[in-house]
């Protein structure tokens, strides 16, 4: 079975297991996150259906990815996870999956669900099975320590990294996902950093905007605002799939969980870089 190895540790994220562990617990303890560890729950709700979550460095949006998976943690645990992010490499098809194989942290490896990968791309005329996107690609591998620490190293997930994200594509890949995920308990997680080299107050202004947009579910009006305010919001269409794919598996709202920029963490407000944890949920 082909083992994809972390292309990131060591710079987005710590490179051995123990720093790793506690970095990821100062996320979690961080002023600016939830300031407490995570306790998964075999007995929460799981009301949540969908989750968008930052990307960058962990020293710069962990906390706010750690108010995310805290959330995610008390609501119970999916038997899986999908996890959507956009392609910033160039390299691979337009939307492209990897159905097989396993992905590999510090932390453990954690297995592609393939069974539902496979319905996925059955549902989809435009998903190719493409293990290039995959290859050095950020946005979805460093989501994975947090459901690893969380959870346990062994979850099973389905990468999609999305290069095309204009409304058709974002709507058609959410709906193939809710079709492959009837009747089955997941998660999506659509992989999103807010605006980019912005002063805060820019920053702020705009990705208040598109953060109304998405906690009315509207994924219409987020790509109007994207496009209209010329913002640099790299997963548009990863939130944009969730949202349509949320909706038909019932969600019916959605919770700003947390909002901060790089210039909260580092003291330097003249160009930041926004995140946004945010739940959607039945």
């Amino acid at each position: 079975m082909k083992v994809r190895r972390p292309a990131q540790a060591g710079a987005f994220y710590a490179g051995n297991k123990s720093q790793l562990e506690a970095q990821i617990r100062n996320c979690f303890l961080h002023e600016l996150g939830p300031k407490h560890l995570p306790q998964a729950s075999a007995k929460g709700q799981r009301r949540i259906v969908a989750l968008v979550s930052p990307h960058a460095g962990y020293m710069y949006s962990g906390p706010v990815a750690a108010s995310g998976y805290d959330s995610l943690a008390t609501d119970g645990t999916p038997d899986a996870f999908i996890i959507l992010g956009p392609n910033h490499s160039g390299m691979g098809s337009g939307v492209s999956i990897m159905a097989e194989g396993r992905w590999q942290t510090p932390l453990g490896e954690s297995s592609i669900d393939s069974s539902i990968a496979d319905l996925i791309r059955e549902h989809s005329s435009i998903i190719d099975v493409d293990d290039d996107a995959h290859a050095f690609e950020h946005s979805i591998e460093v989501q994975l320590p947090f459901l690893q620490y969380v959870y346990r190293p062994e979850i099973r997930f389905v990468p999609i990294c999305m290069m095309m994200q204009d409304l058709r594509t974002s709507v058609e890949v959410g709906e193939a996902i809710a079709k492959a995920a009837e009747g089955k308990d997941v998660v999506i997680i659509a992989s999103s950093d807010m605006t980019h080299y912005e002063p805060q107050k820019s920053a702020e202004k705009k990705d208040r905007t598109a953060i109304d947009s998405i906690l009315k579910l509207d994924e219409k009006e987020l790509q109007n605002v994207v496009e209209s305010k010329n913002m640099s919001m790299c997963g548009y269409g990863p939130v944009s799939s969730a949202i349509s794919c949320a909706k038909i598996l019932g969600a019916s709202k959605a919770n700003l969980l947390n909002y901060k920029t790089s210039g909260d963490i580092t003291g330097d407000y003249d160009a930041v870089v926004g995140y946004a944890s945010i739940a959607i949920s039945k």
